[in-house]
């Protein structure tokens, strides 16, 4: 395969990158390197991918459509992963322009690009927070997802019409990932086990919103990854099933799906920062905060249709995920 995956230098796109390459695919990684985070840190991702000849890294945002069509033109890929997105839900009530920008005019350029460059295959990250008000658990895709509490999760919802449309007009096959809280080692400076640890070593007081009461369907990267690998080789086809009288909101009579890849394993927040305690040896000092607007309190994946259509079920415990991201924190930061 020769495949596109933007976002390469994010944590999901680097460690997918990595894997793929490391299956002899071609891999072109977009990555405009914005600073939301850390910059270095990303370089520090491209670096390790472009030790590879498989890999090459091209810097372009996803909103400028003559870069973006040249792109498709020029490369002519087989396989489209797209991860680039303004991720973040506190943000996207600071700055909820960027979001249209990313993750709504991107996408729709990526979908441009797919159909006028005959792509196989297009699969792209939803979120677990397109689920919003949904309390149903566990959260099941085959469930309308009508009710976002945060521009970010309407963006992502906004995604998985924006790709119906396009496989239902252009026959292309589209397949929606809805991630649910993934963690583990090159993770992200903005999410919280980064930010834990971080603050635990430096015996700075942690945030731990909703007074701790949170619940997580907690799912570590390398199973993200396996789930993303088994879902882009097996192209989205139609449902013949499909019943307009009674729509299933994850499949179609045209080639289009929805997977949830999520642990479907509800962790208490209590228990995941006792766990990072314990990997780290100290205990953390405690700033106990209310729900955040646009956080919601539970999540768990229904990753039924994983397991029947690819054979996969995430399972890495919290216990080694948490371990193995602590062991690379102390280890890349020298802490």
């Amino acid at each position: 395969m020769k495949i596109l995956v933007t976002g390469a230098a994010g944590f999901i796109g680097f460690h997918l990158s990595r894997r793929l390459i490391g299956e002899g695919h071609e891999v072109v990684g977009l990555d405009n390197l914005n600073d939301y985070y850390d910059v270095n840190l990303k370089k520090a991702r491209l670096a390790v991918l472009q030790e590879n000849d498989l890999f090459k890294h091209v810097n372009i945002n996803l909103q400028d459509d003559q870069p973006m069509s040249d792109l498709f033109a020029q490369e002519k890929f087989t396989h489209v992963v797209n991860l680039a997105a303004q991720a973040g839900v506190r943000y996207s009530i600071e700055n909820p322009k960027s979001y249209i920008d990313s993750n709504v005019v991107g996408f729709l350029n990526i979908l441009e690009g797919c159909r006028h460059n005959k792509v196989e295959h297009l699969a792209y990250a939803s979120s677990s927070s397109v689920y919003g008000m949904n309390t149903k658990m566990p959260l099941n895709p085959h469930e309308g997802v009508d009710h976002p509490m945060s521009l970010y999760a309407a963006t992502k919802k906004s995604n998985e019409m924006m790709a119906h449309s396009y496989s239902s007009l252009y026959d292309l096959p589209t397949t929606g990932l809805r991630f649910f809280t993934v963690y583990g080692p090159w993770g992200r400076p903005d999410m919280a086990l980064f930010l834990f640890t971080k603050n635990i070593l430096e015996e700075k007081p942690i945030n731990v919103f909703n007074y701790g009461k949170m619940m997580r369907d907690f799912t570590y990267i390398d199973d993200i990854v396996e789930g993303v690998v088994r879902v882009v080789k097996k192209t989205a086809t139609p449902n013949e099933d499909w019943d307009g009288n009674n729509p299933d909101p994850c499949t179609s009579k045209v080639p289009y799906r929805v997977y949830n890849i999520g642990n479907n394993a509800v962790v208490e927040l209590s228990r995941y920062i006792e766990v990072i305690e314990e990997v780290v040896g100290k205990k953390a000092i405690y700033n106990y905060m209310p729900m955040q607007p646009g956080d919601v309190p539970a999540t768990e994946a229904d990753v039924s249709d994983l397991i029947k259509d690819v054979g996969f079920k995430p399972d890495t415990s919290i216990e080694v995920g948490i371990r193995n991201f602590i062991d690379w924190y102390r280890e890349y930061y020298q802490k």
